[in-house]
């Protein structure tokens, strides 16, 4: 699908290419199996009633948008997309003060336009951790787009990964990365749409280890051009005992998932996590 847009977006701009996103996304909606009944299985416990076709369909389409504006993103025109934001002050605040943070976000809307905006809005762009694999099919789609955008991509899991995120961090710099993913990491047990659900124990062990902030960013697609940016202060630091290790890890990991609980409702078809995140439960 991101090879696609992305090759209807540059030969046609976006509004013509906002057309096609019609056909690509019923394409995947019947042959996507696995991601259709995740995708269904999530509506389902964030609409709290049974969901169709139709609200599938509208997932998928709200996933597509995002793709397409981000290739936009990535080729500077951010111009193209009315972008509200709220709270950016929290970054502000310690980026004048020269103090690294960690941005920490999901797979909910956009998180390219965090990357993208945050040298417009702070002057800085963002480093993000994300798995090798990830990391190497983010380069072949985006390399063509963003000459710069591998430089910003620190690979979970190699022998260097921490060196390079305390480098940035002690630089004064912005750390990203996506907390609502289960990879090789440790796991944290958490309640999450009122199911118990398996989120990743990296992201708060990283912030326990480094000692600096770790900031909540979400970047929300309202449809048409219109995009929030919603960053807020999770800690100034993540204090994890040796004594209470597993209960503290197991809060903060709560604290943070309790807030993407919060605008996943608020825009509930913006979540595209499209696999079968409480399989782990049922099993």
């Amino acid at each position: 699908m991101i090879r696609l847009i992305k090759w209807i977006a540059l030969g046609l701009g976006r509004s013509p290419a906002r057309l096609f996103l019609y056909p690509i996304c019923l394409y995947f909606v019947v042959f996507s199996q696995h991601a259709r009944r995740a995708s269904r299985q999530y509506l389902e416990l964030i609409l709290g009633r049974a969901v169709g076709i139709k609200e599938v369909f509208r997932h998928y389409h709200c996933f597509a948008a995002t793709i397409l504006d981000r290739v936009f993103l990535l080729t500077g025109r951010d111009d193209l997309l009315h972008v509200d934001t709220h709270g950016v002050d929290v970054i502000l605040q310690r980026v004048r003060k020269g103090e690294g943070c960690i941005l920490l976000g999901s797979h909910l809307g956009s998180f390219e336009l965090l990357r993208t905006l945050s040298i417009a809005l702070i002057g800085l762009p963002i480093n993000v951790l994300m798995y090798e694999d990830h990391a190497r099919k983010l380069a072949e789609v985006g390399q063509s787009l963003s000459a710069n955008l591998s430089d910003t991509v620190i690979p979970i899991g190699t022998p260097d990964t921490m060196l390079r995120v305390k480098e940035c961090l002690d630089e004064g710099e912005l750390v990203g990365i996506l907390g609502d993913r289960v990879g090789n990491d440790k796991i944290v047990r958490c309640r999450f749409l009122g199911q118990s659900a398996e989120l990743p124990a990296g992201p708060m062990l990283l912030a326990a280890t480094l000692q600096v902030p770790v900031i909540l960013c979400f970047g929300l697609y309202w449809g048409g051009n219109r995009y929030e940016i919603h960053t807020e202060l999770l800690a100034d630091r993540i204090d994890i005992s040796r004594a209470n290790r597993p209960q503290d890890l197991q809060r903060w990991t709560q604290r943070y998932v309790d807030r993407l609980e919060h605008y996943c409702r608020l825009a509930p078809y913006n979540w595209f996590n499209f696999y079968d995140f409480w399989a782990t439960t049922k099993r």
